[in-house]
């Protein structure tokens, strides 16, 4: 059981220094306690931390908490200028690497729960054509690689919602609408997700014997209510082809805003 062991305290280049991964046990609960930065690698034996890799997104601090990248870079900045040559567009010409905010378990994990607790403090109203209302903040669950895996989270228009991606396509597997307000609208009403208050999405996933998957999602929207959302099967026919029936890695992605993190935690399920 890891609380939050700090990350290397570096801010240089990736692939500088490698940590091999750490062996984890069920349940494995991380707080975000400790102090470190963890910046991003190309690929998952590059990452300094022997629990987590950031796949995307420039850097990933610890101060008490878990944080994205908070407002925009320096100029001069490594990521900045990095993020300024690959993607432009999805970060305002590199000075916003946490619009495209990927954290990655390095333990693999079956039929398990995963669950987090995560606070957003801005949203960075990018002119990019990918801000919409699909993005916000989601678990990653059975993560093959970055193009075949579950999603499980909350949008920005104020729904929930389970995705599947297969070969990179998406598929919806459930959608509905959990946050109050009014609709979204990309200018007018960018975000219907609370600002500044802490909610939690938890992720139960296990392998039915009859070859499908089971994914149950729950929503705590900040008043300390947990709530069931979603129970759903993927019979291995509507959504892409065949369930990711074997294990994978988890983690957390955001899309297009300032986020923190605290109290993760993934526990086996029978």
């Amino acid at each position: 059981m890891a609380t939050g062991l700090p990350f290397v305290l570096l801010c240089l280049a990736p692939s500088v220094l490698a940590i091999p991964p750490a062996p984890v046990n069920s349940p494995f609960f991380y707080s975000f306690d400790g102090s470190g930065v963890l910046d991003e690698a190309p690929n998952m034996s590059n990452s300094w931390s022997p629990y987590w890799w950031l796949s995307s997104g420039g850097r990933f601090y610890l101060d008490g908490e878990g944080h994205t990248i908070e407002g925009e870079l320096p100029t001069n900045d490594y990521w900045r200028l990095t993020y300024a040559k690959s993607n432009p567009v999805d970060t305002d010409n590199g000075y916003h690497p946490q619009n495209l905010f990927r954290l990655v378990t390095r333990s693999q994990w079956g039929s398990f729960r995963q669950q987090v607790y995560f606070r957003i403090s801005k949203d960075n109203l990018s002119a990019s054509p990918n801000r919409n209302a699909s993005n916000g903040v989601f678990l990653m669950n059975r993560y093959q690689d970055q193009n075949n895996l579950y999603y499980t989270g909350v949008r920005v228009d104020g729904a929930a919602v389970i995705k599947k991606k297969v070969k990179r396509l998406y598929y919806t597997m459930a959608y509905q609408k959990v946050f109050p307000g009014a609709a979204y609208d990309r200018s007018a009403n960018p975000s219907l997700l609370p600002k500044n208050v802490w909610m939690g999405i938890t992720c139960e996933i296990l392998n039915n014997s009859d070859g499908t998957v089971r994914l149950r999602f729950h929503v705590n929207p900040g008043n300390g209510v947990w709530t069931l959302i979603f129970d759903v099967i993927d019979d291995g026919v509507q959504y892409g082809g065949p369930p990711f029936f074997r294990a994978g890695y988890g983690g957390m992605r955001t899309d297009f805003m300032d986020v923190d993190f605290e109290n993760y935690l993934a526990k086996n399920l029978p």
